[in-house]
């Protein structure tokens, strides 16, 4: 039996990603510290004699017994409400952890997929984002801390491919969703849902023209996967091209929710993109992928899902307590 290692596996994508990876027949040691991921979320694997899991900070050594055949590094911090509170952590993960997991893969012939994200575009002057697109991004800015760790990760990725021969794969992820994402982690979609249910008035950051492409989870580890078992090593981008603004976006959720309250406006945060919409003209050609779920239909999913959710998750300011690690 095939064995996989995910990291950040009790985090919203890493936990659908361990779903996946059962269902195709393969060992699954899901691995996480619980800084911002939750047991809840793979709560229902325990039963099964092919899953394991590993409470444990990658950033420190990294071991597991016995054959890993596939390494997938998704333990970060995602959204900003998270790494602006545990910066140093953030660029650890991205630095120190994936660090650690290439030495494993390297030392159990593993081959290794890294999340890295569409923020390594940061705020794009080409739109819309192709893989060979270097970015516009701030290093210094308090987006900084998330952006470079993902673009160091794909560095010494890629020079772990070139020096060592390592088989490696670079997902660029764009805005996912769905069931078992944080109702109040700071990103647009959960954060407009939840306003929503509460019956406050939904919060738009700048003018509203700024604009995102939404991608189902479903899709996006369909993708994963596809990029996984290929043989090509260089970024690809994974996500929805249909694009719309915030301001549209939050109108579809006021008719979603059936929400009475109104649109508010703020100023928008430093360094937030304007403009955000993959081009997957290469995961097409080379994964024979495209997104299959139209938003309204994952909206939908998504929609019951929070609202399944006990009634104190509405109110929770933070989802964990990150004081233990912020020495």
């Amino acid at each position: 039996m095939e064995r996989v290692l995910i990291t950040g596996a009790a985090g919203f994508l890493g936990s659908h990603l361990c779903d996946r990876f059962l269902k195709e027949g393969m060992a699954v040691v899901a691995m996480d510290n619980l800084i911002t991921g939750d047991l809840k979320n793979i709560e229902h694997l325990f039963p099964n004699e092919h899953f394991e899991f590993h409470h444990h900070d990658v950033s420190k050594f990294v071991h597991v017994s016995g054959n890993v055949d596939y390494v997938l590094h998704f333990a970060s911090p995602a959204s900003p409400i998270d790494y602006l509170k545990i910066p140093i952590q953030t660029l650890k993960v991205g630095s120190l952890g994936i660090h650690n997991c290439l030495g494993l893969a390297k030392a159990k012939n593993a081959r290794l997929l890294i999340a890295s994200t569409s923020e390594i575009y940061g705020d794009p002057v080409v739109h819309p984002q192709t893989e060979d697109y270097w970015g516009n991004v701030n290093p210094v800015g308090p987006r900084g801390v998330y952006d470079e760790a993902k673009r160091f990760q794909e560095a010494i990725t890629m020079a772990y491919h070139t020096y060592h021969g390592l088989e490696t794969r670079i997902a660029r992820i764009f805005n996912t969703y769905g069931p078992r994402m944080r109702l109040n982690d700071g990103r647009v979609l959960p954060a407009f849902i939840g306003q929503a249910l509460r019956g406050e008035d939904l919060t738009v950051f700048g003018d509203g023209s700024q604009t995102r492409s939404f991608c189902y989870v479903d899709d996006l580890v369909e993708g994963i996967f596809r990029l996984l078992m290929s043989d090509h090593a260089e970024p690809v981008n994974l996500g929805n091209p249909s694009e719309i603004t915030i301001g549209e976006f939050a109108e579809e959720i006021i008719k979603l929710t059936g929400t009475t309250q109104k649109v508010i406006y703020k100023d928008l945060p430093v360094d937030d993109p304007k403009q955000r919409r993959p081009d997957i003209s290469k995961a097409k050609s080379i994964l024979n992928w495209e997104p299959k779920v139209d938003r309204s239909e994952g909206l939908k999913i998504t929609y019951e899902y929070f609202k399944s959710l006990p009634k104190e998750e509405l109110y929770k300011k933070d989802h964990k307590n990150f004081d233990a690690y912020t020495k």
